[in-house]
């Protein structure tokens, strides 16, 4: 049986022709050598063939070298990785889509030929991401994300090794939140120092000089340290993790996601956040706010870190559920079937939620500043949720965490008897005006609402949507000849 080989075959190709014209060989006299006929190799050197392990080492024994420099996959010049990049862009949807005929670039045209057009087929190419980041597609994206975090009860073994073994080689005990001294030295131990600047351009959060290793976050505000701490390790996670550049909004999205992740495991260690956990269930008093209180982090991140956890460890399916004031879900995740609402290509966010969800009822509630609890029947069973109206930078939003019913008494507020019915999507549960109202105010109702200009237009563009990148620059700039 012949054994495959890991390469490139365009890259294999021209490295091939590079040696044997090196060597002052044509096709057939080294076909001769190497028992295969001219038009074998001629399909070799022009990528449309692989070889196996026993011609790979009768090639490298002809042409004199040792395999690896047939299988490096670096273009063996300038002027091959053009003709690859020429090939590769032939083959990619957008150039079919153009109905262009086949480029063969022959011996004789320049280089600076094939510059030009390599040039314009990255800018092409990069317009046409830039077109695609849509609402549409980024709904779409998260749609697609959030079933492979739902696939995996959104518990990632291989985040949770990185952040456990930085914890543990920098002495963190075991128990309780990270000191001070340790944050600094866990920014140390990636490579990195933290610094806090008054001019940030807006459009950050944090902003890292990979010349320097420093990491720059605003100046401690309204938004306190809390927040500060969770910026540092997410932007951390990007490269604890080996993040590149985003390819497109998809990457994107994963990649903010696993940040985001790393973050959870850093400030909320997996095995302390476990123990506390377990210790609870057994007592029946599980709560997102303990994990707050502990930890020192804010109640949407100790409840992230409870579906990462929870299903894992404990055997507790959940959903979570970051919503405004009128009910549009900013967030979601659920892996115990609550029936969230979602548009037709399976999208949550955006969507407006039922009336009767306790992130609607929180809001309506005589004390908005204790936790809500309440049971509701849906369609699909019932369920039990913990709502938080939580203050952050775009005014009080909820978030919620709940269970199914059979796993609801393991929780704190899991003996309320508030309950409520929901009908959703059946528009009559809540999506028309009752019969009395409507009578009384249809045809004498003109509402002038405000608009919400983000809808129309599409997301911001670039690697990084929403960034300034001269913004960037220039900061970078300032702060590099200030400290040098």
């Amino acid at each position: 049986m012949t054994q495959s080989l890991s390469l490139d075959p365009a890259v294999f190709g021209h490295r091939l022709r590079h040696l044997r014209t090196g060597r002052g060989l044509t096709l057939r006299e080294l076909g001769e050598r190497v028992g295969k006929g001219a038009p074998f190799l001629s399909q070799l050197e022009n990528g449309r063939r692989e070889p196996n392990l026993t011609l790979l080492d009768a090639l490298a024994h002809a042409l004199e070298v040792p395999p690896g420099e047939l299988l490096s996959p670096e273009p063996p010049t300038r002027r091959a990785e053009l003709e690859i990049a020429i090939d590769l862009m032939q083959r990619a949807p957008l150039w079919r889509e153009l109905g262009l005929q086949p480029l063969r670039p022959a011996a004789g045209v320049a280089n600076n030929v094939l510059e030009h057009i390599v040039g314009l087929w990255d800018e092409l190419n990069r317009q046409a991401r830039l077109r695609a980041h849509t609402p549409e597609e980024a709904r779409r994206g998260n749609a697609e994300l959030r079933d492979r975090m739902r696939a995996r009860s959104n518990y990632w073994q291989d985040i949770e090794a990185v952040a456990a073994d930085a914890l543990a080689k920098m002495g963190y005990p075991g128990t309780g939140p990270l000191s001070r001294p340790l944050m600094g030295g866990l920014a140390g131990y990636f490579g990195f120092t933290i610094r806090t600047a008054s001019d940030l351009p807006a459009s950050l959060r944090s902003l890292t000089d990979l010349e320097n290793k420093r990491i720059y976050i605003p100046e401690r505000d309204a938004s306190g340290t809390q927040l500060g701490r969770s910026v540092v390790f997410q932007t951390i996670g990007h490269f604890a993790l080996g993040h590149a550049d985003p390819r497109d909004f998809g990457e994107f999205l994963q990649q903010r996601v696993e940040a985001n992740y790393f973050a959870g495991a850093m400030l909320l260690p997996q095995g302390a956040v476990v123990a506390l956990l377990t210790e609870a269930k057994g007592k029946c008093d599980v709560a997102v706010e303990d994990l707050e209180e502990q930890f020192y982090v804010s109640y949407e991140m100790a409840a992230h870190r409870f579906t990462n956890l929870a299903t894992q460890h404990l055997g507790i399916p959940v959903h979570f559920v970051r919503s405004d004031g009128e009910g549009i879900i900013w967030k979601a995740y659920e892996n115990d079937g609550i029936p969230l609402p979602a548009d037709a290509q399976g999208a949550i966010e955006g969507q407006r939620l039922c009336r009767q969800w306790a992130a609607r009822t929180a809001f309506r509630a005589s004390d908005k500043l204790s936790m809500h609890y309440q049971y509701i029947d849906t369609p699909e069973g019932t369920y039990w949720s913990a709502t938080y109206l939580e203050a952050q930078e775009r005014g009080q939003h909820a978030v919620t965490m709940g269970t199914d019913y059979d796993h609801a008494r393991f929780f704190r507020g899991g003996d309320i008897h508030l309950r409520t019915r929901s009908g959703c999507p059946d528009a009559s549960c809540c999506r028309r005006p009752p019969e009395e109202l409507a009578g009384r105010w249809a045809g004498n109702a003109w509402p002038s609402p405000r608009p919400h200009s983000h809808v129309l237009a599409a997301l911001p563009a670039g690697r990084f949507p929403g960034v300034d990148m001269t913004d960037a620059y220039e900061f970078l700039e300032r702060h590099s000849s200030a400290q040098t």
